[in-house]
């Protein structure tokens, strides 16, 4: 072998080397991060249109009428507002005109039933003043905060967390979202709850201990608000139980009625 051809062969060997050395020490390639598998995003239909409203997070107020917190051993005339929160995927949306099957849950043996005015959230922010809060509301649905009462009792008694009594599945019935820019905010108006067609709940929205524009005020000095958030806004009194084949309607002034059979 010539002296040229030797010197050929190290220097071809050199750069294979080189090239071997940079490939190791070189980014992979740009192949972007993917999800090992999708989860569905919980939505609510819009009345009027195509359109769906999709849910970031389920935001629960306790004990906002004051004789709903006084049967549940409350004094109204000095709590604040406290909150808790349901899975978005806790939602169960129920059509207009239509009575949908709603599973009775596992390990409760009192199941109850609470008729809620729900306010959806499409412009976020933090330490939102009450005169400008109603601002961030997209509009209005019937909601049912649906609760194993045992179990939520439970833990009240043994000072620990509520979620085993509120944040289940299928526990945040829902009708469709009716805009405001339509429909016009909610500060008064019937709202009530019959079983097998007789009312066990009734009321006025004017009763809220904390309205709407308040509630959205008070929240969001402790969470900063969202577009997608939605806010189940309180209760009146006489909330009481259910058993499969029991049919709830729930209905609130200037919105359509929804309708759940236990089963």
């Amino acid at each position: 072998m010539t002296e040229m051809s030797r010197r050929g062969m190290l220097q071809a060997a050199g750069l294979l080397t080189v090239g071997a050395v940079t490939g190791c020490a070189s980014p992979r390639s740009s192949v972007k991060d993917q999800a090992i598998f999708s989860i569905e995003q919980p939505s609510i239909p819009i009345v009027g249109t195509t359109d769906r409203f999709p849910v970031r997070r389920i935001y629960c107020i306790g004990r906002n009428y004051a004789a709903h917190a006084r049967e549940m051993g409350s004094d109204p005339t000095r709590e604040p507002p406290f909150f808790f929160q349901k899975p978005s995927d806790a939602i169960q949306f129920v059509p207009i005109g239509k009575t949908v099957d709603h599973p009775y849950p596992t390990l409760t043996k009192n199941y109850h039933y609470e008729i809620e005015l729900v306010a959806a959230i499409n412009k976020g922010g933090k330490n939102i003043p009450v005169e400008t809060a109603l601002q961030h509301v997209f509009g209005y649905a019937v909601g049912l905060d649906m609760t194993r009462r045992d179990l939520q009792a439970a833990m009240k008694k043994e000072e620990k967390p509520w979620e085993i009594g509120k944040s289940f599945d299928n526990s945040a019935p829902i009708g469709p979202l009716h805009p405001a820019a339509s429909i016009g905010n909610f500060t008064q108006g019937k709202i009530w709850l019959k079983v097998n067609g007789q009312v066990k709940q009734s009321s006025d929205l004017n009763k809220m201990i904390w309205s709407v524009a308040e509630q959205i005020s008070n929240l969001s000095k402790a969470f900063e608000l969202m577009p997608g958030d939605i806010i189940y806004s309180g209760t009146p009194e006489n909330v009481g139980p259910v058993v499969r084949g029991d049919v709830m309607e729930g209905y609130i002034e200037r919105l359509p009625s929804i309708s759940l059979k236990v089963v």
